[in-house]
């Protein structure tokens, strides 16, 4: 005979969860008062929405023979800068790994590091790459690379992390050096992930490339920032539609390659 186990009064009435919804509520609440939020401001704006939508539903094609050429840019720049920072990552990466690096102190430097370089806001690095190179692509590019190299060693080191230590205490017994350890037993162990993680930024690249554009890193950022600077809503609506449709088929194709992957 099976008997359903007696619930606590807290557990039936789900209390915890209850208080958790509150507190959650308590903080969003608390949030917006402190920083003044005013929430019906975009109801009472709406309008001017809308004339900005219907302004963009009408598209100048004509423009589009220009944004062709500064789109490929935007791509080669997130291409090159997802690269460069995957590149730079890897031994970073791997000097970072709790179970590849016994030395806590060169460990928790490199951690440092590494997290020293997330906490740079991608628009303050690419106000401080066109100061050193001016404007132009090279400056997106070193900006992406940066970004990909912070971003990357963390999810790099963390997959190392999770891989199975078997592998790692038989060559160890065996008289294998590091390098031997990690070709043998770290890479085949992690390479889909690393090509999951590099595809996944390279995406957030294309993205981020477009807004790196307003402070003259080049791609087609600038010429939406020009057109949105003369109020040329019907060109601004082409290149915002160039933009979907590549990161569409930049989506899609890495979804069919993480699919074959993992």
């Amino acid at each position: 005979m099976n008997v359903i186990p007696k619930q606590r009064f807290v557990q039936k009435y789900h209390l915890k969860a209850l208080g958790g919804l509150l507190l959650f509520i308590l903080l969003i609440w608390w949030s917006s008062r402190v920083t003044e939020l005013d929430f019906g401001l975009f109801f009472v704006n709406f309008d001017q929405f809308l004339a900005l939508l219907q302004k963009m539903s009408h598209p100048d094609w004509q423009y589009l023979s220009l944004v062709i050429a500064p789109l490929v840019e935007t791509i080669k720049m997130a291409l090159i800068g997802t690269s460069i920072g995957t590149l730079l990552a890897i031994p970073f990466s791997v000097l970072a790994a709790r179970n590849i690096i016994n030395n806590d102190f060169a460990r928790g430097l490199i951690r440092l590091i590494l997290n020293l370089i997330r906490t740079l806001p991608d628009l303050m690095l690419a106000a401080l790459f066109v100061a050193i190179v001016g404007i132009g692509s090279l400056a997106g590019v070193l900006t992406l690379a940066v970004f990909s190299f912070g971003m990357i060693a963390k999810l790099f080191y963390e997959a190392i992390e999770t891989i199975d230590d078997g592998p790692l205490e038989a060559l160890q017994a065996a008289g294998a050096t590091k390098m031997q350890m990690i070709h043998f037993a770290v890479l085949p162990q992690v390479f889909n992930h690393f090509i999951s993680y590099f595809l996944y930024t390279f995406e957030i690249n294309v993205r981020a490339s477009t807004v790196l554009g307003y402070l003259g890193a080049g791609g087609i950022g600038v010429y939406l920032q020009r057109s949105l600077s003369q109020f040329a809503y019907d060109q601004t609506a082409v290149i915002i539609l160039g933009i979907l449709a590549v990161v569409l088929v930049i989506d899609g194709i890495s979804n069919t390659l993480r699919e074959r992957l993992l």
